[in-house]
């Protein structure tokens, strides 16, 4: 995970993408979704590298890349047009029993993202594995209770975070609006558009004056899930 404070923009598109394989999703025609959609700042998720990686992106020349210890695994990055002020990984936090680790990480991460909020806003984005509403995944009662990423326990964590003074942008402007960001490669899935929508952007209440828009540009390829955004200023 990054965290990172940017200088000051008049408007930021900001886009985040689990690309599951940043090689394979350039194979796939990474680069030239990303010249089109032309973010200002590129979160990338599952990238999966173990070892020191060149992107050769001259639209975004600032890169901080957070490999996975093991190979094949994980791995973040966030790519800018800004230099950033300052930057960071990983919430300070140790790894919890896996048993446990989901909702303790809820716990984690909304507590960390209040801290965030005492030096300024915050704007959270990335796969978050959860699908909050029966709107955000195509047979929501077959799943529920019974499917990881729609249980009970991670539909309340995601609802702590909305209650503790967050906003999903997504449903923000489009309460009612069926769309998903992630598809199986399972049952030619992603034809049938039978999908999750759980790849969020979270942003602090005081941040909704300065809220543009907000998207899924699930007509993008190259991953099982699709580059998700908002447009700020």
């Amino acid at each position: 995970m990054h965290i990172k404070e940017l200088a000051c923009n008049t408007k930021m598109k900001i886009v985040s993408w689990n690309v599951n394989g940043i090689r394979a999703c350039i194979k796939n025609g990474f680069k030239e979704s990303v010249k089109s959609i032309n973010p200002d700042i590129l979160c990338l998720q599952e990238t999966k590298l173990s070892d020191k990686f060149q992107l050769e992106m001259p639209e975004l020349p600032i890169g901080t890349w957070n490999n996975a210890e093991r190979k094949g695994y994980s791995g973040t990055a966030i790519l800018s047009k800004q230099n950033p002020i300052s930057s960071s990984i990983g919430i300070g936090i140790a790894e919890h029993e896996r048993l446990d680790y989901r909702q303790e990480w809820d716990k984690d991460f909304l507590s960390y993202l209040k801290k965030l909020e005492k030096k300024k806003p915050v704007i959270a984005c990335g796969d978050l594995n959860v699908a909050h509403k029966e709107i955000d995944l195509k047979n929501p009662k077959s799943n529920w209770n019974k499917t990881a990423g729609f249980t009970e326990k991670e539909c309340k964590g995601m609802d702590n975070i909305i209650n503790n003074g967050f906003i999903d942008t997504f449903r923000y402007f489009y309460p009612k609006e069926v769309r998903y960001s992630w598809w199986s490669y399972m049952f030619d899935a992603r034809n049938k558009n039978i999908g999750w929508r759980i790849d969020y952007f979270i942003v602090s209440q005081s941040l909704k004056s300065r809220l543009k828009s907000a998207f899924i540009l699930d007509k993008v390829l190259g991953s099982d899930h699709c580059p998700v955004g908002i447009e700020i200023g």
